[in-house]
C-alpha cells in the first residue's frame, strides 16, 4: 500500500507547541535528571544543552520532512521513502518496541510516586490503576486527548516556574532563615563527579528527559497546514531547554550535592532540605501527573503506530480498522497487552535486570530519532548549514549512546537493544522476497512537493537559511 497524504487537521502550530511541552516534561526530567546529576555534577548543565540542540536537529528534521509532504505514517513513511520498505517496517517496530519496554517503567514509577503518600498500597495495584486511566484517556480519542495533554502540559509548566520562583525567594533569605541551604561547587570533581567519563556516560541521561518529541511528530500530521510543523519546535524546544537548564541549576544550588540519588527527583530532594513538607507534597502531585502524562502520550503514540503499520500491510490488517469513534480498538488491545507484558515484567524480574530493559527501550528510542535524521538527510534538498545540523545530531546521538558502554549498570541494555535491531531488521530481509513480489518495496523514492505552484516557497522550514530559499524561489 501506498504512504497516503495525511488529511488536514485541526491543530495550529501553537497548540502543536503546547502538546509538545507536554509531551516533553515527563518523568525523564523530573524523576530521571537525577540519574545524569549522580554522573555528571554541576556539569549536567552542559549536558542538558548538547541534548537540546541533538533534539532541536532532530525535530527540524523531521518538521522539514512532513512541511514538505504530511505522510499519515509520519517518521516511518519516511524512512520507507528514503531507503525502502525495509526501513519504514523496521522504523515502526522500532519504535513500538521502545515505547512497549518502557511502559512498566513508567507505570512503575508512578505507583512508588503514590507510595509516597500511601506506603502500604500495592505496586501492582497501582500500576494497574494509572494503566486503565490511561486507556480510558486514549478511548477518549484524538480531542479528548489533545485536551488532556494540553491542561497537563499548563500544571507542568507552571511547576517549573512555581520552582523557579520559590529558588529566587530562598537565596536572599527572603523564604527561609539560612542561606545554609545555598551550595556552591567549590571542588573539582562538583563540576565532573566522574571526570569526563562522566559526562559521556550522563548524556544519554540527558536525551531521555526529551523524550517526547516524537508524539509531537505524530501530532504535528494533524496540523491545519503541515508547512507550519517547523514554528512549533523553533518555539517549544528552546523553551523547555531553558527551563530545563534553570531549573536544574537551581536544584543544583539548593541541596548538597552528595544527597542527590537515582531513587528520589532531584526537585523533591532540593525541596526537603529547605523543610518545605507542603511544596514537597504538591511537587510530588506533579510527578504524579507529569508521569502520568508520558503514559497517556505513549499510550497514544504507540497505539497510532500500530494501526498505521497496519494500514500499510507490514503488520495483521485486523489492527489497521477504526471503531466509529475513529478509534484503532484492534490497535489498542495489543497496545494493552504489551503493556501488561511490560508491567509483569516490571513486578517480577529482578531490579537489576528490569533497569537493563528500561535502558534499552530508551536507547531504541534513540534509534529511532536517528532514523529520523537519516531520512531527512536522503529526502530534504539541504543547505550547506542544513547537512551540518544533521551531522551534528547524528554525533550527539551516536555520543549518548556509546555513553552506556563505559557504565557496567547501562552496558547490558545497549547490548540488549542492539539485540533487538538485529531481530527487527532480521524480520525485514526475510521478508523482502514477499515485499517484492507484491511490488511493494518503494525504496529510492524522492519526497514529493506538497503544492504544484512554482512561486510558493519550499517548506524546507529551518533546515534552508533565507538567503538560499529566495534563490531557489527563483529557480
Amino acid at each position: 500500500m501506498a504512504n497516503q497524504s495525511a488529511s488536514k487537521g485541526s491543530l495550529s502550530w501553537w497548540q502543536l507547541a503546547l502538546l509538545g511541552m507536554g509531551f516533553t516534561t515527563g518523568t525523564g526530567f523530573f524523576l530521571g535528571s537525577g540519574l545524569a546529576i549522580e554522573q555528571s555534577g554541576f556539569s549536567v548543565v552542559l549536558l542538558f544543552l548538547l541534548a537540546a540542540i541533538g533534539v532541536y536537529f532532530v525535530y527540524g528534521a523531521l518538521a522539514g520532512m512532513i512541511a514538505q509532504q504530511a505522510l499519515e505514517g509520519s517518521f516511518r513513511s519516511y524512512s520507507k521513502k528514503a531507503f525502502g520498505h525495509w526501513a519504514g517496517f523496521s522504523h515502526g517496530w522500532i519504535y513500538w518496541s521502545s515505547e512497549i519496554l518502557i511502559l512498566g517503567s513508567q507505570l512503575t514509577a508512578l505507583g512508588l510516586f503514590v507510595q509516597f503518600w500511601f506506603p502500604n498500597l500495592q505496586l501492582w495495584l497501582l500500576a494497574a490503576v494509572f494503566a486503565v486511566l490511561g486507556v480510558g484517556v486514549v478511548l477518549l480519542g484524538t480531542k479528548g486527548f489533545e485536551e488532556t495533554e494540553n491542561i497537563l502540559a499548563v500544571v507542568k509548566i507552571s511547576a517549573i516556574l512555581m520552582f523557579i520562583i520559590l529558588a529566587f525567594l530562598v537565596f536572599p533569605g527572603i523564604l527561609g532563615r539560612h542561606l545554609a541551604h545555598m551550595h556552591l561547587p567549590t571542588k573539582t570533581e562538583h563540576y565532573m563527579s566522574h571526570g569526563f567519563r562522566g559526562l559521556w556516560t550522563g548524556l544519554v541521561f540527558a536525551f531521555f528527559a526529551f523524550a517526547g518529541i516524537e508524539v509531537m511528530g505524530i501530532m504535528a500530521t494533524q496540523l491545519k497546514n503541515p508547512k507550519e510543523a517547523p514554528k512549533a519546535g523553533r518555539l517549544m524546544i528552546p523553551v523547555v531547554a531553558l527551563l530545563f537548564i534553570v531549573s536544574i541549576s537551581l536544584v543544583l544550588l539548593m541541596a548538597p550535592f552528595d544527597d542527590f540519588s537515582a531513587h528520589e527527583s532531584p526537585f523533591v530532594t532540593s525541596l526537603k532540605d529547605l523543610g518545605f513538607t507542603v511544596v514537597v507534597h504538591i511537587f510530588n502531585g506533579i510527578l504524579i501527573l507529569a508521569g502520568f502524562s508520558s503514559l497517556v502520550a505513549s499510550l497514544y503514540s504507540v497505539t497510532r503506530m500500530v494501526f498505521m503499520i497496519a494500514k500499510e500491510g507490514d503488520a495483521p490488517k485486523f489492527f489497521g480498522t477504526e471503531g466509529k469513534r475513529k478509534i484503532p480498538y484492534h490497535a489498542l488491545f495489543l497496545t494493552i497487552g504489551g503493556m501488561v507484558l511490560s508491567i509483569l515484567t516490571a513486578l517480577l524480574l529482578p531490579k537489576e535486570v528490569y533497569e537493563y530493559v528500561t535502558t534499552a527501550g530508551g536507547l531504541m528510542l534513540l534509534y529511532t530519532w536517528l532514523m529520523m535524521v537519516l531520512s531527512a538527510w536522503k529526502l530534504l534538498k539541504l543547505s550547506v548549514w542544513g547537512h551540518v545540523k544533521c551531522v551534528i545530531a547524528v554525533v550527539l546521538i551516536l555520543a549518548g549512546v556509546t555513553g552506556t558502554l563505559l557504565e557496567s549498570s547501562t552496558r547490558p541494555g545497549l547490548y540488549a537493544s542492539l539485540a533487538l535491531l538485529v531481530i527487527i531488521f532480521s524480520i525485514a530481509f526475510g521478508l523482502r522476497k514477499h515485499w517484492k513480489q507484491e511490488g511493494k518495496t518503494g525504496g529510492g523514492e524522492g519526497l514529493p512537493s506538497g503544492s504544484d505552484s512554482s512561486e510558493e516557497e519550499p517548506p524546507i522550514g529551518m533546515w534552508m537559511p533565507r538567503k538560499g530559499r529566495r534563490e531557489k524561489a527563483r529557480t
